[in-house]
């Protein structure tokens, strides 16, 4: 749920800024922005999915009284490092996609339901296969404030040498395969919507400027 939020802060962002600069720069601004919403939101949800607290309100509630509010920014650096380059990849690749696709088409003209959401697909899994060590580290980070009896990481650089001493390189691609199969049907949701919302807002538009001549 807190996924579409954060995704519609980051099209507002990126779709504000594409016209006036490069895609790159706009989708940087946009993970950016979007990351004070979103970091709570990881924080939140990998502690749910690790079983460390029941439900939202538990961890919600938990989190604050025994870590303060900078508990729901635990391990910023490593998801500002992960989210930074994936939303960077994704909507770049989308971009380029879409330039592609649109060459040869009329101006003013619009990817289809269909490519909106393959390109999205697309997108997001090669983003998931390039960030995917930084979120393994990220999700350690995160979660090790309440793991009962485990020695915390003193920060990164211990979190990676320790996991490449412990567990091998092969560590950092772990949980790939399920972390793909749910961020590559939200990507292709929110691209799919987001081009769905764009048509429906321009030919509103279109209407609303014809009526009125």
């Amino acid at each position: 749920m807190f996924a579409f939020f954060v995704g519609g802060l980051q099209f507002s962002i990126f779709g504000a800024l594409r016209p006036v600069a490069p895609a790159i720069v706009a989708s940087a601004c946009a993970s950016l922005g979007s990351s004070v919403a979103g970091i709570p939101q990881e924080v939140i949800k990998q502690r749910l999915v690790t079983g460390i607290y029941p439900n939202f309100a538990t961890a919600v509630g938990r989190i604050a009284r025994t870590e303060g509010p900078l508990g729901f920014y635990s391990g910023w650096r490593p998801t500002v490092a992960r989210n930074l380059p994936f939303v960077v990849i994704c909507f770049c690749s989308f971009d380029a996609l879409k330039q592609r696709a649109l060459r040869d088409r009329p101006e003013g003209s619009s990817l289809t339901s269909a490519e909106n959401y393959l390109y999205g697909v697309s997108s997001a899994l090669v983003g998931g296969l390039c960030t995917q060590p930084i979120d393994v580290i990220k999700t350690r980070l995160m979660t090790q404030a309440a793991a009962v009896g485990a020695v915390p990481y003193a920060g990164v650089v211990d979190c990676v040498s320790t996991m490449l001493r412990e567990e091998g390189p092969g560590v950092f691609l772990r949980g790939l395969a399920p972390r793909m199969s749910y961020m590559g049907p939200l990507w292709a949701l929110q691209f799919g919507l987001n081009g769905a919302a764009t048509d429906f807002i321009k030919k509103r538009k279109a209407l609303k400027e014809a009526t009125s001549k």
